[in-house]
Parts: structure tokens; sequence; C-alpha cells
């Protein structure tokens, strides 16, 4: 069953903003709300991993002093917002999901958290992560599973699961969130909130302990796209231009045989706002080479980045991380060099496609939330791994480093899910015009 969501469900970052500076509620009381939230679903959710109630009243009332003083940080001002716990904020522990990290407080914040701080934006705490955002799932973490508000027996996705699950019961109107292989758009689709990854570096991922530096990109979690834009502008993200953007439809058969019902819904989505989509599809071979490009390239750089602590203490790793990193060290350097060549060959591939369409659209996910621990599903008589299905229609713009959003898209038996639209860098503004194309589920 779902479970009843908190204040901020439904309620976006201007209508939150003008309430404020219209003296109709204060930061202090709308950081209460959040607070009482996290502390009321928290063990049904496990969306959080610290809560840091005293910290973020005393930014609520800096924020309020402020504003009652005619200083204003923009839209971002007073509002209570939640950090992936992959994210450093100074003095909070920050866990990465492992028992290897279960002592440690950094003294310093992520860029990105130093500039949620200049917004005037309050941090209530650290959300759940899968150990060290090595899976999507999101139910393989030191401190548990994070669980969907949909339906809490079933995944929230990850890794950033915990992000989305706040935001998807209204804990939060925001959260920042990590994406290496999907782990912003995954959960926010399964969990029925927008996502969105910005292109490659263009939030700093300064601060933010890393999983494969050649994919990670720090992303925004909300209700819905506007205010995911919102977000990424405040977080220092250029959006210039306008115009109304020429959308191709790429059927996700063509990189993973999911969920006719997930396609279905989405698809007539698409068509209900998006008279002009066109079919489009991916070049011959596009699908088994940019899976093993992925696959090559995360694991080589996640072996670099553990190979100490594999080494020191494998038996402080989940079962699962460590079988995953054991098969990752096996991977050898050759195929790193082979994949760091077809990167650029498939930017190739790709780029074709936008030299005929603005925005690409797809399934975020192509299948429903799967239950906890569940590692295959059934589709259609046949058995499904559920990590590939999960990865398989967003690491693609991971590897590429593309702009790309998720948006709720329906339902199919009872449960989330999203429409992805992908941009050039450069494009977001056409992609933000796709997405409020898709009113009013994926306005915000």
């Amino acid at each position: 069953m779902p479970i009843s969501p908190g204040f901020f469900a439904g309620r976006d970052l201007t209508g939150l903003a003008r309430d404020l500076r219209d003296g109709r509620v204060t930061a202090t009381a709308l950081t209460e709300r959040a607070l009482a939230a996290a502390e009321a679903l928290g063990p049904e959710l496990n969306a959080f991993v610290t809560v840091d109630a005293a910290g973020a009243l005393k930014a609520a009332r800096q924020a309020d002093e402020e504003l009652a003083a005619g200083t204003d940080r923009g839209p971002l001002h007073g509002l209570p917002v939640a950090v992936k716990d992959l994210i450093m904020v100074a003095g909070l522990p920050a866990t990465m999901g492992s028992r290897h990290f279960a002592r440690y407080v950094p003294d310093t914040d992520a860029a990105c958290v130093t500039r949620l701080r200049a917004c005037g934006a309050v941090i209530v705490g650290k959300t759940t992560t899968h150990e060290f955002a090595y899976g999507p799932t999101g139910d393989r973490s030191a401190n548990g599973p994070s669980r969907n508000p949909a339906d809490p027996a079933r995944m929230s996705g990850g890794s950033s699961g915990g992000s989305a699950a706040a935001v998807a019961a209204g804990i939060v109107p925001l959260a920042l969130g990590t994406d290496t292989g999907g782990s912003v758009r995954i959960p926010a689709a399964l969990c029925g909130i927008a996502g969105f990854k910005p292109a490659y570096g263009a939030i700093p991922a300064d601060g933010v302990f890393p999983l494969s530096a050649s994919y990670d990109h720090v992303g925004v979690l909300a209700g819905g796209a506007r205010d995911c834009l919102i977000a990424y502008r405040c977080l220092g993200g250029e959006v210039s231009g306008d115009g109304s953007p020429t959308v191709g439809w790429v059927d996700p058969a063509g990189l993973f045989d999911g969920d006719a019902r997930v396609t279905a819904a989405v698809r007539a989505l698409l068509e209900d706002a998006v008279e002009d989509a066109v079919e489009v599809r991916l070049p011959e071979g596009f699908a088994g080479e940019v899976w093993e490009t992925y696959t090559v390239v995360q694991s080589c750089e996640t072996a670099a980045v553990h190979a100490g602590r594999l080494e020191r203490a494998p038996e402080l790793f989940d079962a699962e991380v460590l079988e995953r990193l054991r098969a990752a060290f096996e991977v050898p350097g050759w195929r790193y060099v082979r994949a760091l060549d077809s990167r650029r060959r498939l930017a190739g591939m790709v780029e074709t496609l936008f030299g005929r369409h603005d925005v690409l659209a797809m399934p975020t996910v192509p299948i429903i939330a799967p239950i906890i621990d569940q590692r295959e599903i059934e589709l259609d008589g046949r058995s499904v791994a559920v990590r590939p299905a999960l990865l398989a229609l967003t690491s693609p713009w991971n590897v590429l480093g593309l702009p790309a959003l998720t948006v709720p898209a329906g339902t199919v038996a009872g449960l989330p899910v999203g429409l992805q639209l992908v941009c050039r860098p450069g494009d977001e503004a056409r992609l933000f015009t796709a997405a409020a194309r898709l009113a009013p589920a994926a306005l915000g």
C-alpha cells in the first residue's frame, strides 16, 4: 500500500517561495514540517541516514532573518533540501552507505552543497544510498534499503533511492543525488517524480565520493521538471534559448526488450502531448557497444577507487557489492583502453540522430519497480535480470555525458513509470520545453 505523503507532496518550489515572501509561511515552519515528516515516515521508507534537526532549524531561522532584512538569495531561499549520503556536508556523517565509513564526518562541504547554502537552502539531512552508489536497486546499504513510497515492499531504485523516496513522499520538495548510470533518473522514475542529470561536469563533483569518474554526474530530484530546472540554475547550470523542439521517439526494444505495458504508457503520454514526435532507430550495434563500454569503464574505475579497501577489509562490504567489485578487478586494462575509443565512436553515432531531432524520448526504466531484494523478474514468460534492466535505458547517456531528464508518465499496475528526454549539451532549454509540453504531471 502507498504511504500517506507529507506536506510537500504536490507543492512546487515556485509556490513555496511565493508563500514565504508573502508571509503566509516561514522557513522555520517549513523546516519543522520537513523534520516532522522525516521522523514520521523514516522507519517505513528508510529515506534518511542522518537528520540534522538542530542545524536545519538554525539555517531556517537565519533564512527568515535575512528575508526580513531584505536579503533574498533566490528561489531556494529558506526551502528544505535533502542531500545524498555520498555528497559531503560539513559536520554531518558521510557513510557512503558502507560500514567502511561508519564514523566518517567531513569538515568541508562538497562544491554543490556550498552552492546550495549560497542559495539559502536549508539542508535537513543525508539520504540513503546504495553502498558506494554501486547499484541501481537501492537495497544494498549499511543502514538498510530505501523503500518506494508507492509500495514500501518495492525498490525505490538506486543509487539515489533515499533522495527519490524523500521527495516522492513529500518529506522535502527537492533533493540532490548522483548519477553514474542512471542513479538519479532510475529512482525518480520508479518513485513517480522528476530527476535531471545535466551534462557531464555541469554541476561540479568536487566533494562527492567517486564511483566512476568518467561517468559521475551530480543531479537533482524534485516533484516536476520545472523544479529541476529551478534547482539546476541555482546550482550554476546555464539554460538559455527557446524554440519549439523536434522530438524523436526511440524504440526501447533497441536497447532492452522490457515490459510492453511500460512502453505503451510512456508512448501514449508522448503522443498525447507531442503530435509531431517521429520514431527513430538507434544505429546498428549501438546497444551492445554502449553496454560493453559502460560496464568496462565503470568496472575499471570503480576497482581503482576501492582497491585498498578490498585488500584491507573485504568483510566490511555488502556481499553483493563485494561480488561485483571482485568481478570488476578481473577486467583487463586493454578492454578499458578499447572502451575509451568506443566512447568516441558512440558519440558520433548519436550525433547523427541529433542532426534530425533536438530531443530523444523513451521510457526511463523499461520495467516497474521490483520487490526489494528481487534480482530476476518474469516478463512474458521469460526471466529477466533486474540490474541490467534498470540501467539499460539510462546508462548510454552517462557514457556520452548528455543531459537527461525523467518526468512522471503515469502508472502501470499501480506503480509509477517515467518518460526520459535526452538532448545535446547546450540544448537544455529545448529539453525543458519538451517536458513542459507533457503537462500537467511533468511540470511541477
